[in-house]
């Protein structure tokens, strides 16, 4: 029969484009590997909260082989103490608490801090003129911190370097 199609090209058809179909839920964003993710500043309004190691599934699936790798080629190689890279994170992260309490640096900004196999993330937003490499130095003092990275914006009008929280989604018939 011209102009049929199989059933089985129907269905493919529904499955491309029901995820894209408004008012469908996007997948539940999840801290699948308990990396520690705090805020340490809040002192610009408006800045937006980063994603921080918020991944769907489909994240939590292409960083799963990395993730085992990385502690394990480090130890082999006599870089490291511990066997696995993100064994080191909780220590970081509860260091990196105390020196951003304890100091008055980067006091008129907003920070959000991800540890993640002894890399540090900072996301969120410094004041204009201030330099990311100077946060970075700060964060790098921190015993085992292996790399810093700062990705922020300067200024209240730069450009927003990394990802973002979605935000919560409305539930079903509320406006929003």
């Amino acid at each position: 029969m011209r102009g049929a199609r199989p059933a089985s090209c129907t269905l493919l058809a529904l499955c491309c484009v029901a995820p894209a179909t408004p008012g469908l839920a996007a997948e539940e964003l999840r801290n699948w590997f308990n990396d520690p993710f705090f805020q340490v500043r809040a002192a610009i309004a408006g800045c937006p909260a980063p994603a921080g190691p918020f991944t769907d599934r489909k994240g939590f699936l292409a960083q799963s082989h990395r993730r085992a790798e990385k502690g394990t080629t480090a130890w082999l190689a006599g870089e490291a103490q511990r066997p696995k890279a993100y064994a080191y994170d909780e220590e970081i992260a509860s260091a990196l608490k105390a020196a951003f309490r304890d100091a008055t640096d980067f006091g008129q900004s907003t920070l959000w801090v991800t540890v993640q196999g002894r890399v540090v993330y900072v996301e969120g937003c410094l004041p204009a003129g201030a330099r990311p490499a100077d946060l970075e130095a700060f964060v790098r003092r921190t015993a085992n911190v292996q790399q810093a990275i700062a990705a922020v914006r300067l200024g209240p009008a730069g450009r927003v370097p990394y990802a973002l929280m979605p935000p919560p989604a409305a539930a079903p018939g509320t406006a929003k």
